[in-house]
């Protein structure tokens, strides 16, 4: 399977995203508020980074609260590791596991159309498996 067909549902409008210039303070309320760990940032309608509840415990420990005051641009990971929608689910969650992330953005040429978790690639790949044993319990069944 790939990316496209895991979020074919979802309505890219509905992503949850922070501009570069917004206050840190501000995006980790946001991340709070919608009980996410992530964020794709933008500057100009493209992606440029992610901003994850990570950069903000790193941030913690080796400044303190005083980088809660900066804009999420300063504190993002940069540049943002992106799949496009026809990346294979297997080759993304390779990914994932090699940069050690956990978010991923979709892109379709340089437009964010898609965010997806390692929890949402996870679930698609068990579903598959779940299928594919049922599958060959129902052959062996009537073989």
């Amino acid at each position: 399977m790939d990316i496209a067909k895991l979020i074919e549902c979802r309505a890219s409008s509905e992503i949850v995203t922070c501009d570069v210039d917004m206050p840190v303070r501000d995006v980790v309320a946001l991340l709070d508020s919608r009980r996410i760990g992530a964020l794709p940032v933008m500057k100009a309608g493209e992606v440029v980074g992610i901003f994850s509840e990570r950069d903000v415990v790193h941030r913690m420990a080796s400044e303190g609260a005083a980088f809660l005051e900066q804009v999420v641009g300063d504190v993002m990971t940069s540049p943002a590791i992106t799949v496009e929608r026809g990346t294979k689910v297997d080759d993304a969650l390779a990914l994932m596991t090699h940069r050690r992330i956990r978010h991923l953005p979709v892109l379709d040429g340089a437009t964010m159309c898609g965010f997806v978790s390692i929890g949402d690639l996870v679930k698609s790949r068990i579903d598959e498996i779940e299928i594919e044993a049922a599958q060959m319990r129902q052959y062996i069944s009537t073989a």
